[in-house]
């Protein structure tokens, strides 16, 4: 892997959705090993971006290329060297805390042995050891925040993206989840 190319490269990145035009030529290159962020008002194609930027979206027009893969061309392969947290917190609200970690740990084809492992690790950093077994619906909007994290990076990622992680949680939570997410 050449530490030199860009973790993302994007050249005339667009998308249509019938006659509307959520994002417009975006051009983009990200380093490796940086913090980057999008700002704008609701409505001006971040989470759009972002979503094409893992796959999970074709754009209209532009070339994409994330850690060497050309997206969509190489998206599923992309997919299990990224994590992706949304602001909606992708949870299973009927599922424990736990069975949310081990199932994503399932998905993510993480052998058994290791996946046990790396959800104990993670219910001992995120401090979910006494909520393993409490169901996800019933856990507060920074405890979901947190759990969504976990799951994110139960892979270890190479590269995460986060669409508004932040937004729906109180100061206190805010400031534990980039806590957590430096560590």
């Amino acid at each position: 892997m050449n530490s030199a190319r860009p973790a993302i490269r994007a050249r005339g990145l667009s998308r249509r959705f019938g006659n509307l035009l959520a994002v417009d030529r975006v051009d983009l290159t990200v380093p490796r090993a940086h913090v980057y962020g999008f700002l704008g008002p609701n409505g001006s194609g971040k989470s759009t971006t972002i979503r094409m930027l893992c796959g999970l979206l074709t754009p209209s027009e532009g070339e994409i290329e994330v850690l060497g893969m050309r997206v969509p061309e190489q998206a599923e392969q992309l997919r299990q060297r990224i994590g992706y947290m949304t602001q909606k917190f992708s949870l299973f609200e009927d599922l424990t805390v736990r069975e949310n970690l081990e199932f994503l740990a399932a998905v993510q084809g993480i052998p058994a042995r290791e996946a046990k492992k790396r959800v104990d690790e993670l219910i001992g950093q995120y401090h979910f050891a006494d909520r393993q077994r409490q169901l996800a619906g019933t856990l507060s909007g920074g405890q979901k925040q947190r759990l969504a994290l976990a799951g994110a990076v139960i892979h270890r990622p190479e590269l995460l993206f986060l669409d508004e992680p932040t937004s729906a949680v109180d100061p206190e939570s805010r400031r534990d989840f980039w806590e957590k997410l430096f560590d």
